[in-house]
């Protein structure tokens, strides 16, 4: 699908072709990151080794994702690599045009425009703050896997303004997800998500809207989540406390203008 984007569609259906391609190969990237399809490590990150995306290094990506599956600290603004919540502290030292901004990330509509922006920085200025061996391997590495991608791009007859553009829209299309997979709660098995009509982004998302499940059987493979979940729905709404959603269509039904969460924790005492 990438190459037929690049090479083959004409500019207005290879945008978009790129673009779910992209957010399929960032879902596969997480899929990789769990042990899929194959046994061998270093086959699995063979055949997610071009960065589509670009921004993202895949060994930081793995890094701070595997981080993230310590169930505990899930949403806690400083322990979880994956958090959007802030602390209060933080928020408070915040330029109100910033805290404006942050504000409407937390909607449906800002979160699909503005939060691969935000995203992007967030992680990166993260990352520098590091200064961290283990983090400038990372990025050392990225570095000629997107020089490889860019040389495809450049040589293809896709812009590479289109190409960005795609890039960006691949990155707000796994937004929606990242919007509501989580949410502050007392107890860490209510604070993943269950959407249950997943339509075309449970493809896209490789069947992570049933996020509970996924946290619960991280080793299971993305075509068993579904008839797992069937088995034993009651039990998982049970787990994580009815954070439910029928479809992705309700969520921005719901929260397209109105924001989902509070940007500071509001459980979060340290």
């Amino acid at each position: 699908m990438w190459a037929l984007a690049l090479w083959v569609l004409p500019l207005w259906a290879g945008i978009p072709t790129a673009a779910l391609t992209i957010a399929l190969h960032a879902s596969l990237q997480h899929e990789v990151i769990h042990g899929h399809p194959f046994s061998r490590v270093w086959l699995n990150d063979l055949i997610i080794w071009p960065p589509l995306v670009l921004f993202i290094p895949y060994i930081r990506y793995k890094q701070t994702h595997l981080a993230h599956h310590h169930d505990e600290v899930i949403t806690d603004p400083f322990d979880d690599p994956e958090s959007n919540y802030l602390d209060a502290g933080k928020w408070e030292h915040l330029p109100r045009s910033l805290q404006t901004i942050l504000l409407m990330n937390n909607t449906v509509a800002g979160r699909l425009t503005l939060g691969p922006l935000i995203g992007t920085i967030a992680f990166a200025t993260c990352e520098w703050r590091k200064r961290d061996a283990e983090v400038l391997r990372g990025w050392l590495i990225h570095l000629p896997a997107v020089i490889a991608v860019l040389i495809v791009v450049i040589t293809s007859p896709m812009p590479l303004w289109a190409y960005l553009i795609a890039a960006y829209i691949g990155m707000s299309i796994l937004k929606l997800r990242t919007f509501l997979e989580h949410q502050a709660h007392e107890r860490a098995s209510g604070r993943s998500v269950i959407v249950e009509k997943g339509g075309i982004f449970a493809f896209l998302f490789l069947n992570n809207n049933l996020h509970v499940v996924h946290h619960m059987h991280p080793r299971v493979a993305w075509y068993d989540l579904p008839a797992l979940y069937r088995s034993r729905k009651d039990h998982y709404l049970r787990r994580n406390g009815g954070y439910y959603f029928a479809s992705y269509r309700e969520v921005i039904c719901t929260y397209f203008w109105k924001a989902k969460d509070p940007v500071v924790h509001p459980l979060w005492r340290r």
